[in-house]
């Protein structure tokens, strides 16, 4: 009778094995109808042909070519992908993948080169038209980002980017631009991508245009690192209200689409149980995600935020504060890669010049010597899938059940890897499919989800990385601009054409380690 339990047991065992998500694959049938899965990129990052058809310099095409040594390999984007040219291929190439979505950016600068008083782009309106027709066609809905990081640069110039009041009425006009011309295609608007995390680049560690810090942070020309982040993000805010006031009261009702906005999100964990660990992760959290949502929600920053930062961080007027609370998003992105541990650093002594020192926490991938996750090749990020469904379940619960997003989700590779190892990239095919039967797992436990991006397409211009580093599902030749599928793209394919995935094999590790080597 011991005999027969011990073989019950064990036979249970092996069949909970066998249901559970993460050993037998992830279906696509797991995902309820209408769920959007795609691939994301973004207008600097991929276009190229960066002085064609009337478009105007904008904040990247200048800092690049005049900020040595900013970008780790010295490169522009003036070709990138060549995405300009190329754009019907590659739309035969999401065609091919069986994605149902694309998000991209628009070029800011190609539609209104210098601003509102340079008039419309008629080139640049043309070349969005030809791609939101060509991904219709092709029964790929366009998801569309306003900003992506890039503005004019005579904007950039005349308000010192975002620092300016003035750029609020700039994107509020941009943004009716683009409503005008595209809205009647397009039924998905975010209005910034992680501007959260941008702002950080721009003004606190100085590392995108135009370039503002101080110390403890940076070593800059100019900028204030304490004050001018918040000042920055406080007109972005307000830019973002006013194009969604603007959307909802004169497009939304005849154009029947929905917008919001992208944060970043990265899961904090405590480093140890202490008291202090745990507030220092809530604390990142709020100088993370609610920075730019509690505003958009609430219409006020986290109280932490303000204890900490006090009269750096700017007041909402009561007029500002209604417009917030009138017009609130219909949906938010997540752009979600990672889980890091979180340290509390006012307790204790830290390094705080960096993204976290703001918050006065550390950000560390290890505990007692183990890492959280596999390495990537970007430091401080790690390949943790289990973080996806408590980063969903946080905001859904924090902004009453308001739609989820993952528009940003992908694994990084250096470049200098050989090229079996990029192509055959076991590691992000793994990343990929541990992240969406994780994300399986959150539908099923009645997270409010509605769609998932991998980053990116094709390998691109990763910003101050140049092209030294790659996050594509199809690899890019930056010579002849062949594009060829990695092992990831297979994998995606599969999972949205067949339905199903295989498991990871005992040779996909041994590649993956061979890759590694």
């Amino acid at each position: 009778m011991a005999t027969a339990r011990a073989i019950a047991a064990a036979a249970a065992v092996l069949v909970a094995a066998l249901l559970a998500p993460a050993a037998r694959g992830v279906d696509r049938g797991e995902f309820p109808p209408g769920f959007l899965f795609g691939a994301a990129t973004s207008a600097y990052q991929i276009e190229g042909a960066y002085l064609e058809d009337g478009k105007g310099l904008c904040n990247w095409d200048v800092f690049t070519h005049t900020h040595t040594g900013a970008i780790m390999d010295g490169r522009t984007g003036d070709v990138a992908d060549d995405h300009y040219h190329r754009y019907m291929g590659d739309v035969e190439i999401l065609q091919s993948l069986g994605v149902n979505a694309y998000r991209f950016s628009i070029s800011w600068a190609r539609i209104l080169p210098r601003g509102r008083l340079g008039g419309v782009n008629a080139g640049g309106i043309a070349f969005y038209n030809r791609l939101i027709d060509a991904l219709l066609q092709k029964g790929i809905q366009p998801f569309v980002t306003l900003n992506h990081f890039d503005m004019p640069h005579e904007l950039d110039v005349r308000y010192v980017g975002w620092l300016g009041a003035g750029i609020r009425d700039e994107f509020e006009y941009y943004a009716d631009v683009c409503f005008a011309a595209f809205g009647d295609r397009v039924r998905f608007w975010t209005t910034f991508n992680e501007p959260n995390l941008s702002t950080k680049f721009q003004y606190m560690l100085g590392v995108y245009p135009p370039r503002h810090c101080s110390p403890p942070f940076g070593s800059c020309n100019s900028g204030n690192s304490h004050r001018e982040p918040y000042v920055a993000a406080h007109n972005i805010i307000m830019s973002h209200a006013a194009a969604v006031r603007n959307y909802k009261e004169s497009y939304q009702a005849k154009q029947g689409g929905s917008i919001g906005i992208v944060t970043a999100m990265k899961w904090y964990e405590p480093l140890t149980n202490t008291t202090e660990d745990i507030l220092a992760a809530r604390r990142a959290q709020s100088f993370e995600t609610e920075w730019f949502l509690d505003p958009i929600f609430f219409g006020d920053y986290p109280r932490a935020m303000r204890e900490i930062l006090q009269s750096n961080l700017p007041t909402f007027t009561a007029e500002e504060k209604k417009l917030l609370l009138q017009y609130k998003p219909d949906f938010i992105g997540l752009n979600h890669y990672t889980a890091i541990y979180a340290k509390d650093c006012i307790h204790s002594p830290c390094n705080l010049q960096t993204y976290e020192g703001n918050a006065f926490v550390l950000a560390t991938g290890e505990k007692d010597g183990v890492k959280i996750g596999r390495d990537t090749a970007l430091s401080g990020f790690y390949d943790v899938p289990e973080a996806i469904e408590p980063a969903i379940m946080f905001v859904n619960g924090r902004y009453k059940d308001t739609p989820v997003y993952i528009t940003e989700n992908g694994f990084s590779q250096w470049s200098d890897a050989n090229r079996e190892g990029l192509i055959n990239d076991v590691a992000r095919k793994n990343y990929l499919q541990g992240y969406v039967t994780c994300l399986s797992k959150a539908v099923r436990n009645g997270a409010n989800v509605r769609g998932y991006f991998v980053w990116t397409l094709l390998d691109n211009f990763e910003w101050t990385f140049g092209y030294t580093v790659r996050f594509g599902l199809y690899h890019v030749d930056y010579d002849t601009q062949e594009r060829t599928p990695r092992m990831s793209a297979t994998w995606y394919q599969g999972f949205l054409t067949a339905g199903n995935t295989s498991l990871v094999t005992h040779e996909d590790e041994a590649q993956a380690r061979r890759a590694d080597a």
